[in-house]
């Protein structure tokens, strides 16, 4: 039996047996979210979703959206890419994961450094690793965003603005991470 059927079973009968309440999904497919949620009621889907990364709008979050999901988009801000700039890499530690996305490589870099041509009068809001940035995420839940400001997003984060691939090969997105139609399925 497929480990991610059999998986969402047997936390099936964790929440029948009241030892957990929720049942959430990471960076699964459209067709592996509906199998699952026929299982059980899934509560949220967690994903990479921001001007970066769009590739979700077209399938897995209309599918979330249409079964009730909620969604945790993780790297809103594009793995900090969007906050640093074409400057990320000389920041990053030794180690940094990060220096390995395909995103982020030569061939890729010049291209994308484009979309971080904004000016210096831009201030991405920082990570919430203290209460003041918290309380600062909070307030910027108030700022509204003008037609021109909207425009200027969806012409930056146009399908062909980024060039590479949000991870190198092997490693697991909702795009590689489908299952087997249920009638294939086998009990235990």
């Amino acid at each position: 039996m497929n480990s991610k059927c059999s998986d969402i079973g047997e936390l099936k009968k964790l929440v029948e047996e009241g030892k957990i309440k929720y049942i959430g999904l990471s960076e699964a497919s459209p067709s592996t979210i509906r199998r699952a949620h026929a299982i059980h009621p899934i509560t949220a889907v967690q994903l990479e979703w921001s001007l970066w990364s769009r590739d979700v709008e077209e399938e897995v979050i209309p599918t979330c959206r249409e079964l009730g999901i909620g969604i945790v988009p993780y790297s809103p801000l594009g793995r900090g890419c969007l906050s640093s700039g074409p400057n990320l890499l000389e920041k990053l530690e030794e180690g940094d994961a990060r220096k390995f996305l395909p995103r982020l490589q030569a061939e890729n870099l010049e291209h994308n450094k484009k979309l971080f041509d904004r000016g210096n009068d831009v201030c991405p809001i920082p990570g919430t690793t203290k209460i003041e940035n918290l309380k600062q995420n909070i307030r910027a839940l108030s700022v509204k965003l003008s037609a021109e400001d909207m425009a200027e997003l969806e012409s930056i984060a146009s399908a062909d603005a980024v060039k590479g691939d949000r991870y190198g090969p092997g490693f697991i997105t909702w795009q590689s991470s489908d299952t087997p139609p249920l009638a294939t399925w086998k009990n235990g």
